[in-house]
């Protein structure tokens, strides 16, 4: 395992995928990255967006991703969305999976209470390691389990290893469950909902894209329709995918849940919250460790 501690705790990430601000996926307005880097786990890993991009960079002295795609720890980023004066939809590690088995407890775990005490965002958590999330949930994740602004969500790009995931999900006892079957591999069948807030769907994008079929995306649809589910067909995919849109029937289906409503502190407040999130996380070591 190769994990580096960064000290800069004021990284500015230039690059649209990964910045935090501004993000270019539709179903977010920003992404926040404590975590760098991941490995691959099923097949719809195979064309990896966050590797392709990573890579680009393998080698380039200074930069974020210096060390390419390898897993690489960020607690200078931690803190990052106590400074967001705003409420945003953040997706959480757009550029890994926090429930990764090379990260350490402490680290998800602070991840986790950044997001409790900056609690004026709604986090979307995405995994394809749903095991490790249920463990979790049931021990050092007890706390963030009802918060009703984190959105626990799964991969289910396709039977085999997707519909594990969302049984998986649908025993974790949380606030808000989604899913993410993008890409969608193939037709999914009937599938139950029962406890689901929302579902993404969308074809593969890229070179070498691997494509989707109409009824593959109707299906999910006409479900999502029939149990009051919020649907979002983000895009069919291909290369480039701009050529092939989004809609569906002629129409797009940009649906979300509803998203908590929270006054937002003042810079003094959230300085003050920082400040106690500061001493919460030194006592466990995961400043101390990135100084």
């Amino acid at each position: 395992m190769f994990v580096c501690l960064s000290a800069a705790r004021t990284e500015v990430l230039t690059e649209s995928v990964f910045m935090s601000q501004n993000s270019s996926i539709e179903w977010t307005d920003d992404t926040w990255n404590p975590v760098r880097g991941c490995s691959k786990v099923s097949p719809g890993c195979k064309n990896c967006y966050a590797e392709t991009f990573a890579e680009r960079f393998r080698g380039v002295p200074g930069h974020p991703f210096e060390q390419g795609f390898d897993l690489r720890l960020a607690p200078g980023k931690l803190l990052e969305p106590l400074h967001w004066s705003e409420s945003r939809k953040v997706f959480v590690n757009s550029m890994s999976d926090l429930f990764h088995e090379e990260i350490p407890d402490w680290y998800v775990v602070a991840a986790f209470k950044v997001m409790a005490a900056a609690d004026w965002h709604t986090y979307q958590v995405l995994t394809k390691r749903h095991a490790r999330m249920r463990k979790m949930l049931q021990t050092d994740l007890g706390f963030a389990a009802k918060l009703p602004h984190v959105w626990w969500g799964v991969s289910v790009e396709n039977r085999k290893h997707g519909l594990p995931r969302l049984d998986c999900l649908q025993e974790c006892n949380v606030a808000m469950r989604f899913l993410s079957c993008e890409p969608l591999l193939e037709d999914l069948g009937t599938i139950s909902l029962y406890g689901i807030g929302w579902v993404i769907a969308g074809g593969e994008s890229g070179p070498g894209a691997r494509p989707m079929q109409k009824a593959w995306v109707t299906s999910l649809r006409d479900q999502c329709l029939a149990t009051s589910v919020p649907f979002f067909f983000k895009q069919w995919g291909g290369f480039p995918k701009s050529k092939f849109g989004c809609k569906l029937n002629g129409k797009e289906y940009k649906a979300f849940p509803p998203i908590p409503q929270r006054n937002v502190p003042s810079s003094s407040q959230r300085r003050n919250i920082e400040a106690e999130l500061q001493k919460q996380l030194q006592v466990v070591g995961v400043l101390d460790q990135a100084a």
